[in-house]
């Protein structure tokens, strides 16, 4: 008896990549998370100095740069009792070709319906005025009958 196992094919690099942009999304989906970001566009910062313009407590800011780690965006030096995190942009590179490929795919449909709309205001423009109807005469005018 013979028994065909059926092979399941698994690309890890796409698996891989799902993952990834997944937790990027995830981790930009927090407005304070994007502001640490933003902050960290312009340099090295202390956990302290992310947390700082929050009102946040040092653990609650822990809490987000851990979700920004995970997700490749930032990477943590520790020296001695102090955080420093600097910005990794290449996951942020990734997202942008992400949303760049439908960035296109929305601009070459808008391109078409730009194009469809323009011939259809073409052909309207050439086609002849509807016929008008008569003026109603003086006397349905008065009544709001016709006589």
């Amino acid at each position: 008896m013979t028994v065909t196992l059926a092979t399941r094919i698994f690309n890890h690099m796409v698996e891989l990549l799902d993952t990834r942009i997944d937790s990027v999304f995830h981790a930009l989906s927090d407005a304070t998370r994007r502001s640490m970001l933003r902050e960290l566009s312009s340099g090295a910062r202390s956990v302290g100095q992310l947390a700082e313009p929050h009102d946040m407590s040092l653990a609650a800011a822990s809490k987000h740069i851990k979700v920004l780690e995970g997700a490749g965006l930032i990477r943590r030096e520790i020296n001695g009792r102090t955080h420093i995190c600097r910005l990794e942009p290449g996951p942020l590179a990734t997202a942008h070709e992400w949303l760049a490929f439908y960035e296109r795919f929305w601009s070459d449909r808008l391109d078409i319906l730009e194009g469809l709309l323009r011939t259809q205001d073409a052909n309207a423009s050439k086609a002849p005025a509807p016929p008008t109807s008569a003026a109603p005469s003086t006397e349905e005018t008065e009544t709001g009958e016709e006589q």
